[in-house]
């Protein structure tokens, strides 16, 4: 390839980037000693050479984040005097490193090609109730206009009018009815479901788009079910199923409007949300303590552990419990311990019969007692749940849904709003993947295993591992008569040294693998300092496969 100027080259080179997922930068330009006239320029992925040694690194809190991965990709241009134009003469285009998604290369630093005036105009359509995609293209048609901005409001506002009344004019269920074939059209991995009643009516409405069913198959095995937040101008009860992905960030499976909140609409939605999603069961899911939706996660969720929502219930333990309490009472301490801090069953037992001295027979306690394996770290402790207690995962969801979302909205423009909502925690997804693919992780001990794990955990998840690499340095073991048996706790040596429960681990040398009692590996997913420390004592150095969740 030969290009006219430098500038064509660069844009070029720009453009490539875009397109296959890197940043670029201009490594060097070479001037002619004789007429000043450039004679050679080198354009390189901006991940090229490494970092400067920052002196400030000791003093400095925070400091940036590393980029450069030594990338080896360029494209040297020589210019050619004969046909006075600028010519390749040299071209290397295998990475060592990953490289962006196409969703994430708006965010690369030499893409970043939005101007002021198109963020302007994005602002205003964004508040005049319209989603990011008709405001980019109301954008995108008004950059480079002569209109001014009382214009762009009008133009905003009868095209929003407009749309409003042709949607409505089918009636609401035709609209609703209209909008999911629509999308069905546009992405025939959109699903959706409804209920009719006995007049034919429309009571149930359950849809999730391709995403929401692409989340679910790959991090549908904890998620929480929540219907706390009414909408629309019939104050229907809005449901969300929800969970964390590998970032620790909240995705969304589905979504629906219950016509009331009864064991045979609750029964319906959860079979209408296996059947949309391949009958994939969850591992493990959350709820607040509504009877009639508890009998139908038990009723449908057969192969699902159901946890109860542990905020939920600690406010009602306020509630209850705070009349029995005068200033030197502990009764609420001690019921939380019961919930977050008793490790085994016997402590519990023993602690809930104390609580049970402090207040009257046939009360709260015991009705809640009797649910006890649902929300208690004792029966919990075993069960997969990525450190999940709470449906918050939904609530959150829900309060972010009130900066979008109006009472008076009709169903059409509800969905709308909805998608627009959804569409901004997929954003922060897509930064995070940015991030991962963008800064090298923060390695504090350059071991085999810490860089191993470095190329395959997402930072969030490394950091956690991290910390309890770091903790298993501070572990005490004591050999059991079994081989590769041991009781392991992590000591403090401080002046008067402090150790932390023990707990049994046994190591499989053949299997490179270790089990610990604690179970946080099988709760969180992630190994425990425990095992991590017998994994030394066995002198495996690298994490087997079994470890590195699919998650």
């Amino acid at each position: 390839m030969t290009f006219s100027t430098l500038d064509e080259a660069r844009k070029f080179w720009g453009y490539y980037g875009r397109r296959k997922g890197f940043s670029i930068r201009q490594r060097y330009k070479n001037k002619s000693n004789i007429d000043g006239k450039f004679t050679s320029c080198k354009y390189v992925c901006s991940k090229e050479g490494q970092k400067a040694v920052d002196k400030r690194d000791g003093m400095v809190k925070n400091p940036r984040a590393e980029t450069r991965t030594e990338c080896p990709v360029r494209m040297t241009l020589s210019f050619n005097h004969e046909d006075e134009n600028w010519a390749i003469s040299n071209l290397f285009l295998e990475h060592n490193h990953i490289l962006q998604l196409p969703e994430a290369c708006h965010l690369l630093t030499s893409q970043r090609m939005i101007s002021e005036v198109q963020a302007h105009e994005i602002e205003i359509a964004d508040d005049s109730g319209i989603g990011p995609k008709a405001a980019h293209e109301f954008a995108s048609r008004r950059v480079g206009g002569t209109s001014n901005l009382s214009y762009t409001r009008r133009d905003l506002k009868n095209h929003f009018r407009t749309r409003r009344q042709r949607d409505l004019k089918y009636g609401e269920a035709g609209s609703m009815l209209k909008y999911f074939q629509d999308k069905a059209t546009e992405n025939p991995s959109f699903k959706y479901d409804f209920q009719l009643d006995c007049d034919e009516k429309i009571t149930n409405i359950f849809w999730a788009d391709a995403k929401m069913i692409i989340d679910y198959a790959h991090f549908g095995d904890v998620m929480t079910f929540d219907t706390t937040f009414g909408t629309n101008k019939e104050n229907r009860p809005f449901g969300v199923f929800v969970g964390f992905n590998h970032y620790r960030e909240t995705v969304i499976f589905g979504a629906s409007l219950l016509y009331d909140e009864t064991f045979e609409s609750f029964k319906w939605l959860f079979a209408t949300f296996l059947s949309i999603h391949n009958q994939k069961h969850p591992t493990t899911i959350y709820t607040d303590q509504d009877t009639a939706m508890g009998k139908a996660v038990g009723c449908v969720f057969l192969e699902a552990r159901h946890g109860l929502c542990t905020f939920h219930i600690m406010q009602n333990a306020v509630k209850h419990l705070s009349s029995y309490m005068d200033k030197e009472s502990t009764l609420l301490a001690d019921f939380s311990a019961c919930m977050y801090e008793h490790g085994q069953q016997e402590e519990f037992e023993e602690a809930f019969e104390n609580m049970r001295g402090q207040v009257p027979t046939q009360t709260w306690l015991d009705s809640i007692y009797k649910v006890k394996e649902k929300w208690a770290e004792c029966f919990m402790k075993n069960a997969f749940t990525l450190g999940m207690r709470s449906t918050q995962l939904s609530e959150s969801l829900n309060n972010d849904l009130k900066h979008h979302l109006k009472s008076d909205l009709d169903i059409v423009r509800f969905f709308q709003h909805f998608e627009r909502a959804v569409k901004v925690k997929r954003d922060v997804e897509v930064n995070s993947e940015f991030d991962a693919r963008q800064y090298l992780p923060k390695i504090k001990m350059k071991t085999p295993m810490l860089v191993q794990v470095s190329k395959l955990y997402t930072p969030v998840i490394f950091d956690f591992f991290q910390k309890e690499y770091q903790r298993s340095m501070a572990a005490c073991a004591e050999a059991l008569h079994g081989q590769y048996e041991y009781m392991v706790t992590i000591g403090y040596p401080f002046e008067q040294p402090i150790f932390q429960e023990e707990w049994k681990v046994e190591g499989n040398h053949l299997e490179q693998k270790s089990s610990c009692g604690c179970g946080q590996f099988e709760r969180l997913g992630v190994l425990c300092a425990h095992a991590l420390k017998v994994l030394d004592l066995m002198n495996i150095k690298l994490l087997s496969e079994h470890y590195i969740l699919k998650r």
